[in-house]
């Protein structure tokens, strides 16, 4: 699913909250990378979180990260990259 908001930005968006081990793992592999990327609390933002919601069969399922607007539900640092690479490599470092 896409996200208008940020489909034509072509930007990395990281939808996350606090204490998800899942999130930290994800995190500390962006910052090995030289990435560009937003991140967004879900807890702290409640139009992320119904974002959320609607790309995650209606669970806040975190991380949830939008590359050029396609969601992908707790992607791996390599899916991510490869996502990036595949729909917006001026992304890459």
């Amino acid at each position: 699913m896409d996200r208008g908001s940020d489909a034509d930005g072509g930007e990395v968006v990281v939808y996350w909250r606090p204490l998800c081990p899942y999130c930290v793992t994800l995190l500390a592999g962006l910052r090995l990378t030289r990435l560009k990327y937003r991140t967004v609390n879900i807890w702290r933002d409640r139009e992320a979180a119904a974002f959320v919601r609607s790309v995650a069969d209606g669970n806040e399922t975190v991380p949830t990260v939008t590359v050029a607007g396609h969601a992908m539900v707790n992607p791996s640092r390599k899916q991510l990259l490869a996502a990036v690479a595949a729909r917006a490599p001026h992304l890459l470092p």
